[in-house]
């Protein structure tokens, strides 16, 4: 079996799951709701506070298709209970950010300042007074669109490692480069 397939996904309190005609379930929490559409060969079933999935046979594209939905589920569950958050630094001189109604604009050293719109279900906010350099918090219920968020702004002005001016994750580490003052 699939050893991430085969663990079962803790429901914690105030989670509801149901399974709808065609093979969609739906979580809902106290952040949002989320659904999802499941392979027909992929089972999912509730048992008791946990949710089980199970494949019908042992085939390669089944085995991988089993831990692919059980972690997409469970990332589902983890969402509506918690949410995912990343964080993006902006460092550079004149580099800022601000979140004006529906619209992050950010001047990044070109001539012109970049409008960004978040999607549907992703709040940002910008933090510029507990740091030196301004903070572009994303918030939001499903994993894959908070990290699609923060890498396209990231891809706007991605740090350079000269200086490492630009636009990173909070935890990123850039690798620096000498410069050609240090080849003489």
């Amino acid at each position: 079996m699939s050893r991430i397939g085969k663990q079962p996904i803790p429901l914690a309190q105030g989670i509801e799951f149901s399974i709808g005609a065609d093979n969609v379930i739906t979580i809902k929490g106290q952040k949002g709701s989320s659904s999802l559409h499941i392979h027909p060969e992929i089972s999912v079933e509730q048992n008791e506070n946990e949710i089980v999935v199970t494949r019908s046979n042992d085939s390669k594209e089944q085995k991988s298709l089993h831990g692919l939905y059980r972690s997409l589920i469970f990332n589902m569950v983890h969402g509506v209970s918690e949410g995912y958050k990343k964080q993006l630094e902006i460092i550079g001189v004149g580099y800022r950010a601000t979140f004006t109604g529906d619209v992050l604009e950010l001047n990044l050293g070109f001539s012109h300042p970049i409008f960004f719109v978040p999607p549907e279900g992703i709040e940002i906010e910008v933090d510029t007074k507990t740091r030196k350099n301004p903070i572009i918090n994303i918030t939001g219920t499903d994993k894959e669109l908070v990290g699609q968020v923060a890498a396209k702004i990231r891809s706007m002005r991605k740090p350079e490692p000269y200086k490492g001016k630009g636009v990173r994750y909070l935890d990123e580490k850039i690798r620096r480069k000498a410069g050609k003052s240090a080849a003489k």
